[in-house]
């Protein structure tokens, strides 16, 4: 496993020696010692991005394209090995980490296409009212963009800012979460493997110091950021002294609303696939349950069965369907809050403990409340756990309040036999994606980003590398 810095194209040691400590949260042991980087260290690598800027931007559209093309190929030709990585480091059990790698391809394959598509449509023709003038539409690359990711998907948040970033023409700083950076420095060794122009991208492992002197630095001109709103807010702080373009992809506290026509069986599943799945550490976990009243003992009755059959232990076994907290310190603010819950007297029908048999890993019992109030903490807060709350409701008007009462609004989804009712209520729902009766399937294709304190901007699609680019209108007055 790699330790050093990616800087240059090449790997090199910190200029402060230095190490963090890398974990197996199954085991609680250190996995791995990576570099601890330092403001030095974002000088170089920054310095290294803005020399390589003006040639990246020149090779053009079609040759990024064939760059992207070939680091999805090497993720897909390395993808067992790297899923294992991901897992070891992250939790996540291995059937998960492998669809982390296969999403991470897939978007180095879609923004390879969008590099191409962007060189045709240089210089195209705009409309305007004078005939005696011309107007022409360039995209360019914003400049040197600093990307700085979390540690609950380790690889795909990666992928989505970088292979836009690249496509756009933008040279990138790196910063990995500190917590599983392990596969992101396995990029470094891919992108040198297919000859990437050095500079283009460079990775900076550390902790907050590395990310504040990379938002800070003047020589950054985009910055794309993914994690909690405290530290957004210190990212957004300290950009605006530059300025500079600013992406926040920020927390969650999403609903699911279900409905008493629903079909009970898939209804169960995404219940549990939408808070339990990588024990709950998703952004987008819904982890409010809005439930008609006349379904809600039925329905629950089935997702406490699902619940309990969920098998934890080592992550790459393949008997795994639930991994441990990714930290020990997340581990323990969940159960400070399931430990809030049963002192607000809320009433907790399964889980709120270590999973028996298990005596290492910071392993947490799936854990469900219900009848929890809208001014209780754990209905408000974003946990960032394998912990569901759950409201009943009995007119569609009162779900659609319950869903929007929240200050995020990053996802929703939706569950209905009723098509038109199903439309109608995820037109209404405040949030960036909603899925109606369909698990969180992300296509490349589509925008991720949500409304009020859930961020600022999107990622995927082709809003994914406008976010990388700058409008420049060239107008012509014609020679009569």
């Amino acid at each position: 496993m790699l330790s050093e810095l990616f800087i240059n194209g090449k790997w090199q040691k910190p200029s402060t020696p230095g190490t963090i400590d890398v974990f197996n949260p199954c085991t609680e042991e250190v996995l791995h010692r990576v570099a601890a980087g330092g403001p030095a260290d974002v000088d170089k690598a920054v310095a290294a991005a803005k020399a390589a800027l003006p040639g990246w931007k020149k090779v053009g559209g079609a040759a990024r394209g064939r760059f992207l093309k070939a680091i999805a190929a090497k993720l897909r030709e390395r993808a067992e090995e790297l899923a294992k990585l991901s897992s070891r480091n992250n939790g996540k059990p291995l059937a998960e980490a492998r669809v982390d790698m296969a999403d991470a391809a897939a978007s180095f394959d879609y923004y390879a296409g969008k590099a191409v598509e962007l060189e045709a449509r240089q210089n195209s023709d705009v409309a305007v009212p004078d005939a005696n003038y011309r107007s022409q539409l360039r995209l360019e690359p914003a400049g040197v963009a600093a990307l700085i990711v979390p540690w609950n998907f380790p690889l795909v948040t990666t992928s989505w800012k970088v292979a836009p970033a690249l496509a756009a023409g933008c040279t990138v700083v790196l910063k990995p979460s500190e917590i599983t950076p392990i596969v992101e420095l396995e990029l470094g060794r891919i992108v040198a493997d297919i000859g990437l122009p050095p500079g283009v991208i460079n990775i900076v492992t550390g902790v907050g110091t590395v990310g504040a002197a990379m938002t800070m630095h003047p020589d950054v001109a985009k910055i794309s950021f993914t994690g909690s709103n405290g530290v957004g807010a210190r990212v957004m702080q300290a950009a605006s002294a530059g300025p500079k373009s600013v992406g926040l992809e920020l927390g969650g506290k999403s609903p699911i609303v279900v409905f008493a026509d629903a079909d009970e069986q898939l209804t169960a599943e995404l219940i549990v696939g939408g808070i339990f799945y990588n024990a709950g550490q998703m952004c987008s976990a819904t982890s409010r349950l809005v439930i008609e009243k006349s379904a809600a003992p039925r329905i629950l009755e089935r997702v406490v069965a699902m619940a309990k059959n969920l098998k934890h232990g080592n992550s790459l076994d393949p008997a795994t369907t639930m991994g441990p907290l990714t930290t020990k310190t997340q581990y323990d603010k969940v159960l400070e809050y399931i430990a809030k819950g049963k002192a607000l007297d809320h009433r907790l029908i399964t889980g709120g403990g270590k999973p028996g048999g298990i005596n290492r890993g910071w392993f947490l019992e799936p854990t469900i409340f219900v009848d929890v109030p809208s001014t209780s903490p754990l209905w408000r807060e974003e946990i960032f756990g394998p912990l569901l709350c759950v409201q009943t409701f009995e007119r569609e008007e009162e779900a659609i309040a319950l869903a929007n009462d929240c200050d995020f609004g990053l996802v929703a989804t939706i569950v209905s036999s009723d098509s038109e009712k199903a439309q109608r209520v995820a037109d209404a729902v405040e949030a960036g994606h909603v899925w109606i009766n369909s698990s969180q399937t992300i296509f490349v294709e589509t925008s991720w980003g949500g409304f009020k304190a859930s961020g600022i901007g999107r990622e995927l699609g082709p809003w994914g590398l406008s976010a990388y680019l700058e409008v420049k209108h060239k107008t012509t007055r014609l020679q009569a």
